[in-house]
């Protein structure tokens, strides 16, 4: 992967509340899984009208977020969503 198309996205993240962050993404299934800690330890979830699932411990932190159907958000499909 080219470094300066990851680059890009270094002003979200210093913009953000969350200052870790591990990210995986299943091409297959086309699946972004974003978590703030680590291991991930999501007992609860709540999926919203985009498909962005928000995932809770048991204390109902937020723990990370399931991104299904990712690819929209690139080029010009992200304007439709």
């Amino acid at each position: 992967m080219d470094e300066v198309e990851i680059l890009k996205i270094v002003p979200h993240l210093l913009k953000s509340c969350q200052k870790k962050m591990w990210l995986d993404y299943d091409e297959e299934a086309d699946v972004l899984y974003i978590s703030f800690v680590y291991p991930p330890r999501a007992v609860e979830h709540e999926e919203d009208e985009l498909g962005i699932l928000r995932n809770y411990d048991a204390k109902g932190q937020l723990t990370g977020l399931t991104v299904i159907g990712t690819k929209r958000f690139v080029g010009d499909a992200a304007a439709a969503v």
